[in-house]
């Protein structure tokens, strides 16, 4: 399992204990409007049988995290998604569940890491995203880690932002973080 450490946060394999709070995130309409969804409507005994399953079987397009403080609380998830080797990029997603976690830069930690890492360790070249054109928030935190606007997505009639980020550009953001900060991620596999 895939441990990255940052200042504030880990970054970790997801496990059954974090269902619970997932399912709370799932169900959540505001955390569904963030995430461009509806909220889940599956009884948590069907979501747990599925969220087991998953876990036993992960995709190979699909590589989930769970995000927890140094204290072990578990407050948020990220993901890389539509992995595709043969173009070398992957999209990302971020999702901060407890609400007391949000406007303290946790989401640009987060971001920062977990690009780290899919750059560094998955080997790809670039990674892209898509917010809410109205999610002014999510959009500042992006272009906060170096990302850059390159469109408009209409979609289920909802209109997206495209952002996206090279390993050039990622490499030039962080040498500059890195000097302003003096610190490095710490990426430990366990098997």
């Amino acid at each position: 399992m895939t441990t990255i450490t940052g200042k504030r946060i880990k970054i970790r394999g997801k496990k059954l204990s974090d269902a619970k709070e997932d399912y709370a995130w799932q169900t959540d309409p505001e955390l569904a409007k963030l995430d461009a969804a509806t909220p889940l409507e599956m009884t948590y005994q069907k979501y747990i049988s599925e969220y087991t399953f998953e876990l036993c079987y992960p995709s190979t397009s699909r590589c989930e995290f769970a995000v927890e403080n140094l204290k072990g609380e578990h407050f948020a998830n990220c993901v890389y998604y539509n992995i595709n080797p043969s173009e070398s990029q992957a999209e990302i997603g971020i999702m901060i569940g407890n609400r007391d976690y949000w406007n303290q830069g946790y989401g640009s930690e987060i971001i920062q890491l977990l690009l780290d890492y899919v750059i560094n360790t998955a080997k790809l070249n670039r990674i892209y995203l898509t917010t809410l054109a109205w999610n002014i928030r999510a959009q500042k935190c992006f272009k906060k880690c170096g990302f850059k606007e390159i469109g408009m997505i209409e979609r289920d009639h909802r209109s997206f932002v495209l952002m996206s980020i090279n390993r050039e550009g990622w490499a030039k953001f962080h040498d500059t973080i890195a000097c302003q900060h003096n610190t490095a991620p710490s990426v430990e596999q366990q098997a």
